[in-house]
């Protein structure tokens, strides 16, 4: 299973970058890459990640505030086609026109279409306050955030588990969820974390890992995960494989913790006999070709090498996604 690890790390890098540099499919001949759908080994290559950085983080207003609000807008429903739908009815989100009754009223519309709002990436718990409906709930929740000045105290702390913990703070928002919040906002130019400092491994990660090693000693599943990055480039010589890393970026410990989630999920077809605490036997999603592009635009801080032709993707990318708004929704 540890093989397995990192050749499955090798071979869904490669499909990634082959089809970033425009190479025809077939991009794998393992079958069970090319039929089912996995997340990328860095996570923000996936495509969520890419539009929350070009479309909600480096988009509009640049204070901590505008962008915090931004963020955490879009995360609570973690779906591309609801963020676009607000957008369309309410103007692109500002922290000074926000109103939850007005965003709920535009959700309600889009729930009366029978329209997902919900991305199925992540189970957002329902923060109970007050509403009988979830995403009324959670408009009420950004408002409570903001009340507790969190944007200004997010702005202070001095790490990323400090982010993440102010995260936790707030109703329905566990360590988990604290902790991809956290990288997202990292994401941005007003936080400055590196994603080596801080891991939490979520329950696809655990389970993973427990298929990976009999035996961890006494390390916690966050310690396991950084152990892993310490020998990352020894296993790789030891099995005889090259990784195409991220145009000089290497794989940091939320990379690490996503591919031991994505193979969890692998094994169950590959190693089907080799099980963790999950019951899980089988993988849902099945991958579906796109024939949009796949522009790639990542936070200027990082400074990677990326092809110029990719990097001026962004510059029209995002304002043209709008003039798709009332097409995409048969308006």
């Amino acid at each position: 299973m540890f093989d397995t690890f990192w050749q499955f790390a090798v071979k869904r890098q490669k499909i990634f970058m082959d089809r970033v540099n425009g190479h025809p499919p077939p991009w794998t001949d393992d079958p069970v890459l090319a039929y089912y759908r996995f997340t990328n080994p860095y996570r923000a290559s996936d495509r969520v990640s890419q539009f929350v950085i070009q479309n909600v983080l480096y988009e509009g207003d640049d204070t901590p505030e505008e962008i915090f609000f931004r963020l955490i807008l879009f995360k609570l429903f973690n779906c591309i086609h609801t963020w676009k739908w607000m957008c369309s009815r309410l103007e692109f989100p500002t922290l000074a026109s926000f109103d939850a009754d007005t965003y709920a009223e535009a959700l309600d519309e889009l729930v009366k279409r029978q329209v997902r709002i919900y991305s199925a990436a992540y189970m957002m718990p329902n923060p109970n306050l007050g509403s009988v409906r979830k995403h009324h709930n959670h408009l009420k929740l950004i408002r409570l955030m903001l009340d507790k000045e969190l944007p200004s105290r997010i702005t202070d702390a001095r790490s990323l588990e400090a982010v993440s913990d102010l995260l936790k703070e707030i109703p329905s928002i566990g360590p988990f969820l604290s902790f991809q919040y956290a990288i997202d906002l990292n994401y941005s130019d007003f936080l400055k974390f590196s994603e080596m400092e801080f891991v939490v491994a979520g329950p696809g990660a655990i389970n993973g890992i427990q298929k990976c090693f009999v035996d961890t000693g006494r390390l916690n599943y966050a310690d396991v995960i950084r152990a892993v990055s310490d020998i990352r480039e020894e296993e790789l010589a030891r099995l005889g494989l090259n990784f195409t890393d991220l145009w000089g970026r290497p794989l940091q410990l939320i990379d690490l913790q996503n591919l031991f989630c994505e193979v969890d999920k692998y094994s169950r077809v590959v190693h089907p006999s080799v099980r963790g605490s999950s019951t899980r036997t089988r993988i849902k999603q099945k991958f579906r070709h796109s024939s949009h592009g796949l522009p790639q635009w990542y936070p200027p801080k990082w400074q990677l090498k990326v092809p110029k032709h990719l990097m001026e993707v962004h510059q029209t990318h995002s304002r043209a996604t709008r003039d798709l708004f009332e097409s995409e929704f048969d308006l």
